[in-house]
């Protein structure tokens, strides 16, 4: 799985590797955020198999493959030591990171996140995982439903929800069922104990996708982690992008213990 993700490098600093989520990519999860970041840090994205211009994988999605692959690409990139940016799966991947590969994780950033799935949040995500097979725009209707800020998408237009079902609905990566697929699988409580690093956890309190209670079940999980609440949806970029920036660059300009 390693050498092949498509990488995107850009800025200056200490380094900044990002790990998306499911059916994301690096822009669509943290493009608001990314020319930000860049200012004062070197930040390092890559798109996962089946997402953006990285081809879809021949074999099952691991935790272990994608953490190895992503510092692979941190190091090949001149970047030795990072803080790790994860959003939705991309905090399970961080956290693997960051137990697989202690030497290299200096922060831990980790937004929308989850260490398991409870059975309410894990029948949602079945549900995604069965309309993958199926008609694209009910895929993009139950995306629709289960990914936006309750409050936002009740403030649109019939019109608006009409256009952003066909938006999504063309837009799906191929590798979105692998990613799914490795969502439902995602059991990291054993390794948070073991994380020393300082540690942000960001929780979106209007998340319909991955339960709130989940993302506060991860903070609690992570010794001295800090916790902070956003009043959105599972969708952070997109509902509370400025909120999220200010919360991520205030941990970051805090000084490491």
């Amino acid at each position: 799985m390693t050498g092949n993700f498509a990488t995107t490098t850009t800025g200056s600093g200490p380094g900044l590797l990002l790990a998306h989520g499911a059916g994301g990519s690096v822009e669509a999860n943290f493009g608001p955020l990314i020319d930000v970041l860049s200012r004062t840090h070197t930040v390092i994205g890559a798109d996962y198999p089946g997402t953006g211009a990285t081809p879809r994988s021949a074999t099952p999605l691991t935790l272990d493959g994608l953490a190895d692959a992503l510092v692979d690409t941190a190091v090949r990139e001149g970047v030795e030591r990072f803080t790790v940016l994860g959003y939705s799966l991309g905090t399970a991947v961080a956290v693997r990171v960051a137990t697989r590969h202690p030497e290299r994780v200096t922060r831990l950033i980790l937004t929308a996140g989850f260490a398991r799935l409870d059975n309410r949040t894990r029948l949602g995500v079945e549900v995604w995982r069965h309309l993958l097979d199926g008609d694209p725009r009910a895929l993009a209707r139950f995306v629709l439903h289960a990914a936006s800020d309750p409050v936002r998408l009740d403030a649109l237009t019939p019109g608006t929800i009409d256009a952003a079902v066909e938006d999504i609905a063309a837009s799906v990566p191929p590798g979105t069922a692998d990613h799914v697929d490795l969502v439902t699988s995602v059991d990291t409580r054993a390794e948070l104990a073991r994380i020393t690093v300082p540690t942000l956890v960001v929780v979106p309190t209007r998340d319909q996708l991955i339960s709130p209670a989940l993302g506060r079940e991860l903070a609690l999980g992570i010794p001295g982690s800090q916790l902070v609440e956003i009043d959105c949806g599972h969708l952070v970029g997109a509902d509370a992008p400025g909120e999220w920036l200010k919360a991520v660059t205030e941990f970051l300009g805090t000084r490491e213990p």
